[in-house]
């Protein structure tokens, strides 16, 4: 029997129509049935729930499509499989111009229901779907994952690139974190450092930490290709969109770096053009371990500032700052009442610039943090370090 190699779909009000030849009770195919394609490059999606709409291109998926364009819709495998990206049809045509979507009954297809990360419009659409509001929306998962690559960023930061299971994607907010889950129930907590766009990988920077010893293992034991097992996406740190009028100063310390420079990218792959000044603070120049990055990010963007700061060293005019990070925030802007502040690193520097933030005009609930803790290995002069 030869496979399906297309599925077709169509609502229009309340009827239902179908354009396929039944193979099973889980599979359809249009292959034969004389289907009229369409002549047009790309396609306008409504989501009637919230009236977002959004414009797929000819040959994409309606995911795919949405995720581009900013827009935070549900999903897990995106092979059709799973069914957590599922929506229903209100009017307009689709096809499946692959495998039809293992995830969806008979019953489901005629009830109209679809599965976005494979359906492809044929025409304009109205569909019903779950948009992300909250990180409660994405579900936490175990996965294990493969060390792919391992590159020393500086003398005291490590990059590992992970790779997630053949098939299998993590769904993120940018700004969010994972648990590497460790023998005896001992976890570690790392910020994703690529963007949610890199769906197979992801990026972690692990500073080594003195007296730590799963970060000394890291460094002086992992190798590439060894599997890890991890949870997540966890946390609530991610860029709000609810007033995005408003202007954004992102501020990390060492390996804070990591969640920001996440959230940057997937600004930029979204064409978000509002202001964002970013300021990374270390004690040294060499600690800014990827500072030739943000200085590409100003160069080219307009609407990007970058301005380092070190703590420990001199610096020459123009540039950075001399001193600690959160201090250059307050010297360029003594009044943050019309900003959203977003700041991720070490206690010290959390709790040393949430008061001082919210004493020149910072509103509380514009502020948005992500304080590393470290594990209980490590020893307390470490913990009181400023960056």
């Amino acid at each position: 029997m030869t496979l399906p190699t297309r599925q077709s779909q169509r609502l229009a009000g309340s009827g239902v129509g179908f354009d396929r030849q039944m193979l099973d009770n889980r599979r359809f195919t249009a292959s034969g049935s004389g289907h009229r394609e369409s002549s047009l490059s790309e396609f306008r999606v409504k989501i009637s729930s919230s009236g977002t709409e959004f414009l797929v291109k000819a040959g994409e998926s309606i995911l795919n499509a949405a995720l581009r364009q900013g827009v935070m819709l549900p999903y897990s495998c995106k092979n059709g499989t799973c069914g957590s990206c599922k929506g229903h049809i209100e009017t307009g045509e689709v096809h499946y111009p692959f495998n039809p979507p293992m995830a969806l009954e008979r019953s489901d297809i005629a009830a109209g229901d679809t599965l976005l990360c494979q359906a492809e419009p044929l025409e304009d659409l109205v569909i019903t779907a779950r948009e992300i509001e909250a990180v409660k929306d994405i579900p936490v998962r175990m996965l294990p994952v493969r060390v792919i690559d391992k590159a020393l960023l500086a003398e005291n930061v490590m990059r590992l690139r992970l790779r997630l299971p053949s098939g299998q994607r993590l769904q993120f907010l940018a700004g969010q974190y994972i648990d590497i889950l460790l023998p005896g129930n001992k976890r570690r907590a790392f910020s994703i450092a690529s963007a949610p766009g890199l769906e197979d990988e992801i990026e972690l920077h692990v500073r080594h930490v003195e007296g730590g010893g799963f970060t000394g293992w890291v460094f002086d034991d992992l190798k590439e290709r060894d599997i890890l097992r991890i949870e997540g996406p966890l946390g609530t740190f991610f860029v709000r969109n609810d007033q995005p009028q408003r202007p954004i100063i992102m501020m990390g310390g060492g390996t804070g770096f990591a969640p920001l420079k996440s959230m940057m990218e997937d600004l930029l792959a979204h064409g978000d053009t509002r202001p964002v000044h970013l300021f990374w603070g270390a004690r040294t120049t060499a600690e800014l371990y990827l500072g030739d990055l943000p200085r590409q990010w100003a160069a080219k963007y307009e609407h990007i500032q970058f301005t380092p700061a070190v703590s420990d060293e001199a610096v020459t005019s123009g540039t950075g700052f001399a001193g600690v990070v959160h201090d250059a925030v307050l010297a360029e802007y003594p009044d943050l009442s019309q900003h959203d502040v977003y700041m991720s690193g070490p206690p010290a520097m959390i709790d040393t610039a949430k008061p001082a933030f919210m004493e020149h005009s910072l509103p509380q609930n514009r502020l948005f943090y992500d304080s590393f803790e470290f594990g209980l290995d490590v020893p307390v002069r470490i913990l009181a370090k400023p960056h």
